[in-house]
């Protein structure tokens, strides 16, 4: 009797042991989705701050908000060799360790260089948390579990969205306070603490995730595949019992045994990765991934308060209209993660990309309307430009009146309304567009355009800027104003709108591709191209993103908003058709049925 009460006891402390574990491998997951989140959201409170204390134009503004998406696509380049490498588990500790680092490297920040470097830096870090945690959840979690887990990463990755905008709504309404001093130094002081301030709030949870990701242990099917049988049996018993550990290390052995009996059957040489089982599944996932963001999902987060303030709300409203939008994403993901083991991956793609569509339709028509008002002054804003080839302007009604006056254009547009002014400007073959600034903002900074904000400092940036454009020559060419176009702003009642087309577009993104996005890439994927394949395909996700944001201001400065939410739509319409036509449904499906039905009876 006492031996029977004894295993009872070491059963059920067995079973909350487990219960932990699993626990804290969601934990771990839902805090690398944080910080996915926090490096896309935290930018979007942040900018607006930053464009108004630093010396930044447009076009370095846009490689500011493109550094982390480039890092991202630098890093999850590799980030499936090295997985591969050094494992999953210590991959994910590089990972947190490089976003620690990188945030006290931004915050304190004075000048360009090391703005970008540490944004550079947490996109390295998020590019590898990006693969490194799907994976590790994939090989770790049980197969009942693994849904979940892709969940609890998205869910928390629009938590992360959703802290950094409560943030910036806090110094927002802080400002308001401060803007009644009319105090402009005041009002400069405490915008440049402002967007520092919004990178230190998100340094808790690097910390934390490092700490989890040292607490859990290294995934078990890395450790078999290097020999390490007794300690990837420790590990699936750290998360299952011993007769669910017992049948999948069998399970893992017998796969290896069959991939070494197949390669001495071909001679030495591995299965070809040609084979219709791999290309299918692998073309349909670079696919999902690319258009996913080619929806524009990252640069309307990363703009989304800029877009409001386009739009005609003020500087609280627009910020209180992100922090709803983040709370929709929130809300809504909440709901696909219930719905997706229910309704499935391709329905929800389907609902999802079709509201895509019709939203970003919607706002693209809303900004048409005053878009088609824009006059260019373009010729009186040359003849401001002095004879040292630079130019500084303080952009307020009464500039927009005389510009209007001298250009021609009605005077309508300025009286009695809000403008906005963008100025796209060249140096020989290099280009530049300001900020936007409005006419209602006393503390906006003046637009200055100097030789320095726009010809590259050498030949390496001159390449990727324009790679036929003539650097020497661009060092001694005229300053040439190509566009100075002022745009009236509608009133708040437009604004909220478009605030209703952005919140129906995230709806939309969250319930489709938001969640199933991550789904798709860890079951489309075989399992002997599932790590090098991830990192194939985030890296053409995140070099989408990263040439969308690269492009984004200096193409709303010529073209407008419209253009933007126009190209958007197109792009949507081509995931809604790979979605609904052409991607199989893989809801109660095992990773092995999907790998069967990609490779078709007539597979070689």
């Amino acid at each position: 009797m006492t031996a029977e009460i004894a295993s009872n006891t070491n059963s059920v402390v067995n079973q909350k042991s487990l219960s932990f574990y699993n626990r804290l491998l969601l934990a771990v997951a839902g805090l690398g989705g944080l910080l996915y989140g926090a490096v896309v959201g935290v930018i979007a409170g942040a900018l607006p701050y930053l464009q108004a204390t630093s010396d930044l134009n447009a076009g370095q503004l846009s490689y500011v908000v493109a550094a982390p998406m480039l890092g991202a696509v630098l890093s999850t380049l590799f980030a499936g060799l090295l997985a591969d490498w050094m494992g999953r588990k210590s991959l994910m500790t590089v990972s947190g360790l490089l976003f620690v680092i990188s945030i006290p490297m931004i915050a304190l920040s004075h000048g360009y260089g090391p703005l970008v470097l540490g944004q550079l830096l947490q996109g390295l870090s998020v590019g590898l948390i990006g693969v490194a945690v799907p994976l590790y959840l994939a090989e770790c979690l049980l197969a009942s579990g693994r849904g979940k887990g892709a969940g609890m990463f998205q869910w928390m990755l629009t938590a992360g969205i959703a802290v950094a905008a409560l943030i910036g709504l806090l110094f927002s309404f802080r400002l308001e306070h401060v803007a009644q001093l009319a105090d402009p130094a005041a009002i400069f002081h405490f915008k440049d603490s402002a967007w520092r301030g919004i990178f230190w709030a998100a340094l808790p949870g690097g910390i934390l995730f490092l700490i989890g990701s040292l607490m859990v242990a290294e995934s078990p099917r890395w450790l078999l595949r290097r020999g390490k049988k007794d300690a990837a049996y420790a590990a699936l018993l750290r998360s299952r019992d011993a007769e669910q550990a017992n049948r999948e290390i069998r399970e893992m052995e017998e796969v290896l045994a069959s991939e070494k009996k197949n390669t001495s059957a071909a001679g030495g040489a591995k299965e070809s990765l040609l084979r219709r089982k791999y290309v299918i599944p692998f073309v349909l996932a670079c696919i999902v991934l690319a258009f996913t963001q080619a929806t524009g999902i990252n640069s309307i987060i990363a703009y989304n308060t800029n877009i409001l303030l386009q739009s005609g709300l003020s500087d609280l409203a627009a910020h209180v209209g992100y922090v709803l939008f983040t709370f929709v994403n929130f809300f809504v993901t909440l709901v696909a993660v219930v719905l997706v083991d229910r309704k499935g991956r391709k329905f929800l793609l389907g609902i999802g990309t079709a509201g895509i569509i019709v939203s970003v339709i919607c706002a693209g028509l809303l900004f048409v309307r005053t878009e088609k008002q824009r006059v260019d002054t373009r010729g009186a804003v040359q003849g401001m430009v002095g004879a040292d080839q630079k130019l500084t302007l303080i952009y307020n009604d009464e500039l927009a009146g005389r510009l209007l006056k001298e250009t021609g254009g009605s005077s309508d547009a300025a009286s009695g309304r809000t403008t906005s002014l963008v100025v796209i400007y060249s140096y020989g073959d290099f280009r530049a567009a300001s900020q936007a600034v409005r006419s209602d903002d006393p503390a906006s900074k003046p637009i200055q355009i100097t030789r320095a904000g726009c010809v590259p400092v050498n030949k390496v940036v001159a390449f990727f800027s324009n790679p036929f454009g003539d650097l020497d020559a661009s060092r001694e060419a005229p300053l040439r104003i190509e566009n100075a176009l002022i745009t009236p702003l509608p009133g708040t009642g437009n604004g909220w709108l478009v605030a209703l087309t952005l919140f129906l577009f995230i709806a939309s993104f969250a319930i489709g591709p938001g969640v199933c996005v991550w789904l798709a890439l860890s079951e489309l994927m075989p399992t002997r191209i599932r790590s090098n394949g991830m990192s194939i395909a985030l890296v053409l996700n995140q070099g989408v993103s990263t040439g969308i944001a690269a492009i984004f201001l200096p193409t709303v400065g010529k073209y407008g908003y419209s253009t933007m939410f126009f190209g958007f739509a197109a792009c949507t319409v081509i995931f809604f058709i790979t979605a609904v036509w052409f991607l199989p449904e893989t809801k109660g499906k095992t990773l092995e049925e999907i790998e069967a039905h990609f490779e078709g009876k007539g597979a070689n």
